[in-house]
């Protein structure tokens, strides 16, 4: 997929992953997108061992500068839970003139309950890392230094599927990681909901198409709202 080519006349579209993942976790809605036209830039974070402050306001404005997003004829986001924590903070400070349609993928827009209340403390901490509080709904949690409302075209697709076994006490309807009521965010252009689960939603080809058709119209595709013959909802 294409990275930093500053003479690429295609829309570009940044995608970032969610916490204690990595970019091949986009990777299959990043070949949904190139073959549709755009220019992805599917970039790495380390979300386990830096500061989500520090990741915000100087890593990922840096990586993107690097990239030429500010040359394409227009740029987009795609995120993933942590991910679009990062691209409200980016288009709250250093929003780009060529700004164009932005999905969230199971974001936790207040929080993920599971950051504060999963037991036992140690393996989340263990698996998620530094960044595990600020991901909560708690005082200190980074999503409370955000704007409450967006202003710019924003679509969220939220999962309904259970297929976090730590995540069994959390108010439903929710994706094991993050309730649904916590995915809502005011200033949504459109929002919809599939049936899985918090990261397995990156894999099935519906998330990806429904992201790509947000992309292109400003709001997802409610022609066929069941679900893939055949699939688990986790």
């Amino acid at each position: 997929m294409s990275g930093s080519n500053t003479t690429d006349v295609r829309d570009a579209v940044v995608l970032l992953h969610g916490v204690a993942l990595n970019r091949w976790f986009m990777h299959r809605i990043a070949c949904r997108l190139e073959a549709a036209g755009y220019r992805t830039v599917n970039i790495s974070y380390p979300s386990r061992t830096v500061p989500i402050e520090r990741i915000a306001s100087e890593w990922l404005p840096e990586r993107l500068s690097r990239r030429g997003i500010a040359a394409a004829p227009r740029v987009h986001f795609v995120a993933h839970s942590m991910g679009s924590l990062l691209v409200r903070h980016f288009l709250e400070h250093a929003r780009p003139a060529n700004l164009g349609r932005t999905v969230f993928i199971a974001p936790p827009s207040r929080g993920a309950e599971l950051a504060d209340e999963g037991r036992p403390q140690w393996l989340f901490r263990s698996v998620i890392g530094m960044n595990l509080h600020a991901l909560g709904p708690s005082e200190d949690g980074f999503w409370r230094t955000l704007p409450p409302r967006v202003d710019y075209p924003l679509g969220i697709i939220a999962g309904t599927g259970h297929g976090n076994p730590f995540g069994r006490k959390l108010p439903d309807p929710n994706d094991g990681t993050v309730t649904l009521e916590s995915t809502r965010l005011e200033g949504t252009t459109d929002s919809i909901e599939l049936p899985w689960a918090h990261t397995t939603l990156l894999f099935h080809q519906r998330t990806a198409d429904q992201a790509l058709h947000f992309l292109h119209h400003g709001r997802f595709d409610r022609s066929d709202a069941t679900p893939d013959p055949g699939r688990s909802i986790y």
